[in-house]
């Protein structure tokens, strides 16, 4: 069968036009009726997200990093329950897919499993796998039903599923197009075998995973049939209907309050792979007209031969991460939000590479089309007087994506991401308050971070830190929200494997608001040979666990080690340190207009550090009694504000000499051409 082409892809996110049957059972659900089965559905599918986090084994499972939703016959997405809005929009070209190329052979039947993990197909990349079945009432496809989850091993050539060395899509590992693994509600046992067999390093977390996406889509099918068999198939295909429609309504006329013209946001990123490189991961023109958007991302950096490419599903996946935390808060998970909006992909790029691109690291570069849309959006928004106070700077995007493979101390097969520093980013400053600290994942805003204690009984670790990484956020009116550190010590094993991927050790990702500052990059920290296992063993009283102190005084004696977040698969011995950290959120508006009874707060807290409070925020203060002085506060403020002036220059003059600047070469090397980032030459694969 053919891989579906983008024009099918970005066709089939649109909803499919109402039939005369669906319009007709539409016209029979009165409004009661029609919030009650809305409601009916967000209980379905939060009982279904309640047993998918209890039944996986992976810590993406575990913390709620999942997705669980109901389609309509045609595919439609109709709700979901979130976890990750990641997979929302999206999962309606595999559905299609299916419909279209396999109706007649294998067929599609009750009792059905179907299962992929492809990005060419539709997904994200290929650790995020999703099981889908349809939901048949007396013969009649009434819906579908899905379970999508991020599994943390495929057989690739390095362990975590995300292979940054890879340089083709044959390194990644497990590319599964669909394929019906199950029928009549039971798993295939040859496909179970062939998956075990695939090379994985840890069958049996991951066997646990999938069995927990069909139990989860199976509660799904066995609600709807319980709303089907007592209003009737056609209730079920007029709320559905109705549902579809509401949501467009609505999506149009939010689009139809903001302002017409064109937004641009250009995002960076500072890293391939393992390699320092400077890449226009995003330039993003967003024009509105009326109630329609169009995404056009010419002028981004073309496709490079590494892992660190997304196709462009994905970065619509991406963008509704911030679309439903944000624009369409307070409307359905629903195909039909996306109506109004159109997608220009320039084929060649980074965000659209060639079929045979790896992608098994897309996420990296799919967050800063989040992004670069939620800071278009808040140049959109914040004209509009009922709109402004939802503006916020995006997510603490950049994260340690630390691996833990090998044998535990329970001496079975293990592979999986220490997901603390996942779920424990900052969110953005917000136009009238702060961003929450440690609010989330910015791919997943309900997840959660693991309990310390579960990860050290099924892990060969232990958490030896964790707390608020100080001065993690970026300062502004409103900072953003601080995210967190831990560090982790190989425990009660000889040894394990690990490695990290990621970027945001040069540039952060996510880019402030009105004046507020960028959030920390953030570093790769190791240390081996650490004395930490001794000191805690001889209960030493001088031993402190505060991560600054720590990091300053080096207090955990060993061989420190500094790096780039990404880092090569390596092998720790026992008593091992490794820190992991999550992002803080971007600042919104001029420090200097904080209240300075804020920072005082911030700092007793510690948020931030007395050298931010002073350099920063322009603040003078008693540092015993943290006593605030005000007189002295103005004059430090305002003395700052005319050394901004005398250091300014008019745009002409900043523009003719930024004009001239230019990188270093060696870290332009997937940059593109400089500076408009056009192709240089082919990529060989």
């Amino acid at each position: 069968m053919p891989i579906p082409s983008l024009a099918e892809k970005l066709e089939w996110l649109k909803p499919a036009p109402a039939t005369p049957y669906e319009k007709e059972c539409a016209a029979k659900v009165p409004q009661g009726d029609y919030e009650i089965g809305v409601q009916i559905t967000n209980d379905i599918l939060d009982e279904a997200m309640e047993v998918f986090v209890r039944a996986s084994r992976s810590y993406f499972g575990v913390s709620g990093d999942s997705m669980v939703a109901i389609f309509t016959a045609e595919g439609d997405l109709i709700n979901g329950a979130c976890g990750t809005y990641l997979h929302a929009i999206i999962q309606p070209i595999i559905i299609k897919y299916v419909r279209k190329y396999y109706q007649e052979n294998p067929g599609i039947r009750d009792g059905d499993i179907w299962y992929t993990n492809d990005a060419l197909y539709g997904g994200i990349h290929n650790p995020d796998q999703v099981a889908m079945m349809p939901i048949f009432y007396k013969g009649q496809l009434l819906a579908w039903a899905t379970a999508a989850l991020h599994t943390t091993e495929t057989g690739a050539t390095e362990p975590g599923g995300m292979p940054v060395s890879a340089k083709s899509r044959f390194e990644e590992g497990l590319n599964l197009p669909p394929i019906k693994i199950g029928e009549n509600f039971e798993i295939r046992a040859d496909f179970l075998e062939m998956y075990c067999a695939y090379g994985m390093r840890a069958p049996a977390m991951f066997v646990s995973d999938l069995r927990a996406r069909c139990t989860t889509a199976d509660r799904v099918r066995v609600r709807v049939l319980e709303l089907a068999e007592k209003r009737g198939p056609e209730f079920v295909v007029g709320l559905f209907r109705k549902m579809s429609d509401t949501a467009e309504a609505g999506a149009r006329k939010k689009i139809r309050d903001l302002p017409d013209g064109k937004f641009r946001s250009v995002i960076f990123n500072d890293a391939i792979g393992w390699t320092p490189a400077l890449v226009r991961s995003c330039y993003l023109t967003l024009t509105k007209k009326g109630d329609g958007i169009v995404f056009d991302f010419h002028g981004t950096s073309p496709e490079n031969p590494s892992s660190y490419n997304v196709h462009p599903q994905a970065v619509v996946g991406h963008i509704a991460n911030f679309m439903y935390e944000y624009m369409f808060h307070d409307l359905p998970i629903c195909s039909s939000t996306f109506a109004p909006l159109d997608f220009i992909f320039p084929e060649g790029t980074i965000v659209y590479p060639d079929k045979m691109a790896a992608t098994s690291c897309c996420v990296y570069i799919g967050m800063q089309a989040r992004n670069a849309t939620q800071n278009a959006f808040a140049k959109m928004a914040f004209s509009n007087g009922a709109l402004w106070q939802q503006v916020t700077a995006p997510p603490g995007s950049q994260h340690t994506s630390q691996i833990c493979a090998g044998l535990s101390q329970w001496k079975l097969a293990v592979s999986d991401v220490l997901s603390f520093s996942l779920n424990t980013m900052g969110q953005g400053g917000r136009a009238a308050s702060d961003g929450m600290d440690a609010y989330g994942f910015a791919w997943c805003a309900f997840g959660r971070a693991p309990d310390s204690e579960q990860v050290e009984s099924e892990l060969p670790i232990t958490v030896t830190l964790s707390q608020h990484w100080k001065d993690s956020s970026g300062p502004g009116l409103h900072r953003g929200g601080s995210g967190g550190v831990q560090h982790w010590m190989v425990h009660k094993v000889p040894d394990v494997v690990s490695m990290c991927m990621g970027n945001g050790s040069k540039v952060p990702l996510g880019q402030p608001l009105f004046g507020g500052y960028a959030s920390s990059p953030i570093p790769g920290i190791s240390i081996r040979k650490a004395d930490l296992l001794k000191e805690m063993a001889q209960s030493d009283p001088n031993l402190t666990l505060d991560f600054r102190s720590i990091v300053e005084k080096h207090s955990i004696h060993g061989d420190w080690s500094y790096e780039l977040v990404a880092r090569t698969p390596k092998m720790y011995e026992e008593g091992d340190v490794i820190f992991g950290f999550s992002g803080g959120g971007p600042g919104y508006g001029d420090p200097l207009e904080r209240d300075p009874q804020s920072v005082l707060d911030d700092l007793s807290k510690q948020i931030i550090s007395d050298w931010t409070v002073r350099n920063i925020y322009k603040i003078a203060y008693d540092p015993e009694r943290k006593k605030l002085d005000p007189e002295k506060t103005e004059q430090l403020r305002e003395e700052e504000r005319r050394a901004r002036l005398a250091r300014g220059k008019s745009y002409a003059d900043f523009e003719k000499e930024w004009s001239k600047q230019c990188p270093p070469k060696e870290i332009l090397q997937w940059y593109g051409s400089w500076p408009d980032a056009k192709p240089l030459g082919p990529v060989i694969r």
